[in-house]
């Protein structure tokens, strides 16, 4: 279908672990609506081949298909960012290197950062307030040597009790077949400059809480909101950590409200 000139532009990203594959549900219903879409997968993520354990070493990198996809944009053209979990980091980089092509940032249950603290600020704040019991049977392997980061991959347990408690079995079964080795970059993070003021700062921005989260609690989301305040919040009620699946038609919803709004 043609995109007509009232269409969007949805650039879709995933969290930790994930990939482009768990935005199929929302971006055929953003395509049937006449839009467009590109469901990105970052590095070492979904069917990229490159790997955490030796080739994707720094946060720049992990986001680099991101940013081509932003520096690859026509002139004039801007685009709706959606950013789910941790993929949130990975907008307010694209959001700071690339302003003037973002008419709107959607922050779906995602990590927000300011532009007051490192980088990593949001992630500190998270596991202060978040045991490592929580993940569950979740991989992590912390000490890899010099200059490589942190990794985990999530285990069955995790996925059906605190990711997908409101999905259905099938989209269970996808994500437990589909995830790959991923990470939080925290320590990276930690090092990196602030995201400006001036250009991250200067897009709109719009959070969407899940109030039935327990992946990053929805106390922990309007935390966030309040430390970076935004443009305006939508709650998608019944939703787990991935509305994507358990609430993909009211997700769709919200996301063409937002571009009606904002883009």
């Amino acid at each position: 279908m043609e995109v007509g000139k009232n269409k969007k532009h949805f650039v879709l990203v995933h969290g930790a672990c994930h990939g482009a594959w768990c935005w199929y549900k929302v971006a055929t219903l953003l395509t049937s609506a006449g839009n467009r879409v590109t469901a990105v997968d970052l590095a070492a993520s979904g069917i990229n081949p490159k790997k955490f354990e030796d080739e994707v070493l720094k946060f720049s990198e992990y986001s680099l298909p991101l940013l081509d996809i932003m520096a690859s944009l026509p002139p004039q053209e801007r685009v709706i960012l959606v950013g789910h979990s941790l993929g949130g980091l990975n907008l307010a980089l694209a959001m700071d290197k690339y302003p003037e092509k973002v008419s709107v940032a959607v922050f779906l249950t995602a990590f927000m950062p300011d532009s007051s603290n490192r980088p990593s600020y949001i992630l500190d704040k998270y596991f202060e307030r978040t045991p490592l019991e929580l993940f569950l049977d979740t991989q992590f392997q912390f000490d890899r040597g010099p200059e490589k980061p942190a990794t985990m991959l999530f285990g069955p347990k995790f996925l059906s009790q605190k990711l997908y408690q409101r999905s259905s079995p099938e989209d269970y079964t996808l994500a437990t077949t589909l995830v790959r080795v991923g990470s939080l970059f925290q320590e990276d993070l930690s090092n990196a400059p602030f995201f400006s003021k001036e250009r991250y700062g200067s897009v709109t921005r719009v959070f969407i809480v899940c109030d039935e989260d327990m992946a990053i609690p929805d106390e922990f989301q309007h935390w966030m909101v309040e430390n970076n305040p935004v443009k305006e919040v939508k709650v998608i009620n019944g939703s787990d950590h991935m509305p994507m699946f358990c609430k993909a038609q009211e997700l769709c919803h919200s996301l063409l409200e937002i571009a009606e709004r904002h883009a």
